[in-house]
């Protein structure tokens, strides 16, 4: 039989292929849920629970090889219309797919506890947005999957942009982005002060010897300065390797930590308080030269030109892949309850 007939069927028709099917429909398998459309662009894919009473732990648990399949290819899913009422329902649904939650540890943002593994996200103000980024990226150790649950959203603004941190890559120019890699990140924070948290609160003690042995743990230079200051230094890789997919991902925190991303009053105000050295927060090449403005404003551009925005509605629940997708918050009116849960800790390698 030739290669011609082996493709072909009944009365030597050859048989059409099968349409692909999107991401969005691939991760729906039942008449319990239905595929939606995401805001803009193709992040998050989105499914819809056609009953307010479907729990979503059991869905998840029932779909598991799909949700993974997705999570994997796409980075984030936005599971809209099931029953998550309480962060303590929302705690048990993300153990159904994730039991291994973690405390925020090294925390770089004010945080508030809600309960159990619960936290609040960042607590800053409404008026200002907060930069992509990944969680822990600055650290030696961080989230694979990192929840949000919607309470309630924001009156008016408070979405949630998300950007493919494999497309940020390659949207970084290849003369920059080599230039990271050979010199990487020196994340450089200054605790307290009256601006920054308290190393009390990071740490989670008043025991200095207590607080060196985690900085040693986390690989972390430090120096006490005066009476009750500290002062840490970390040298970390621009890029990261997926543990699962093999994919290079553009993952640190050198534009957030950059004295550019505070507005020019604020650090007019705070470099009138304090030398630059004392600044809470700094990144520097690992060398410890200066990142230049430019620099950082291009991995800004990059971040924005592969950005979607979606909004949020009660009760909604995303799931990110935490190295694949970038996340941050657009200012806004009124109260707004998002909250956070964070799962699967990784620690850094070198990428191929």
């Amino acid at each position: 039989m030739s290669a011609k007939d082996a493709g072909s069927g009944a009365h030597g028709r050859r048989r059409r292929p099968l349409p692909e099917r999107s991401p969005a429909e691939r991760i729906t398998g039942d008449r319990l849920v239905r595929a939606i459309i995401p805001d803009e662009g193709p992040l998050p894919v989105a499914v819809e629970a056609r009953s307010a009473d479907l729990d979503l732990g059991d869905w998840l648990d029932a779909h598991r090889e799909r949700v993974d399949s997705t999570l994997l290819s796409v980075g984030a899913v936005l599971f809209r219309g099931f029953a998550v009422r309480t962060a303590a329902e929302f705690e048990r649904t993300v153990r159904t797919y994730t039991p291994l939650l973690s405390d925020y540890v090294d925390p770089h943002t004010p945080r508030s506890r809600v309960s159990g593994a619960v936290y609040t996200s960042t607590e800053y103000s409404s008026r200002h947005p907060i930069e992509l980024h990944s969680e822990n990226s600055y650290s030696e150790q961080w989230p694979l999957h990192a929840w949000f649950w919607c309470e309630h959203p924001a009156a008016r603004g408070g979405q949630t942009p998300l950007a493919d941190n494999r497309s940020v890559l390659a949207r970084v120019p290849a003369d920059l982005r080599e230039h990271f890699v050979a010199r990487k990140v020196m994340y450089v924070r200054n605790y307290g002060h009256g601006v920054s948290l308290p190393w009390q609160r990071v740490f989670g003690t008043s025991d200095r010897k207590a607080v060196e042995r985690r900085c040693r743990a986390l690989r972390l230079d430090f120096e006490w300065i005066g009476d009750d200051r500290l002062r840490t230094r970390y040298v970390a890789d621009a890029l990261a390797v997926h543990p699962q997919t093999g994919d290079a991902v553009w993952f640190n925190q050198a534009h957030a930590f950059h004295p550019s991303s505070l507005s020019a009053e604020v650090r007019a105000s705070l470099l009138e308080a304090f030398d630059h050295a004392d600044l809470p927060n700094d990144a520097r090449f690992g060398d410890g030269s200066e990142i230049e403005s430019e620099a950082i404003e291009a991995v800004r551009h990059a971040y924005a030109c592969e950005s979607v925005r979606f909004s949020w509605r009660v009760g909604d629940v995303l799931l990110l892949d935490n190295m694949l997708i970038a996340h941050g918050r657009e200012p806004y009116e009124g109260s707004r309850a998002i909250r956070v849960a964070l799962a699967d800790p990784v620690r850094r390698r070198l990428p191929a």
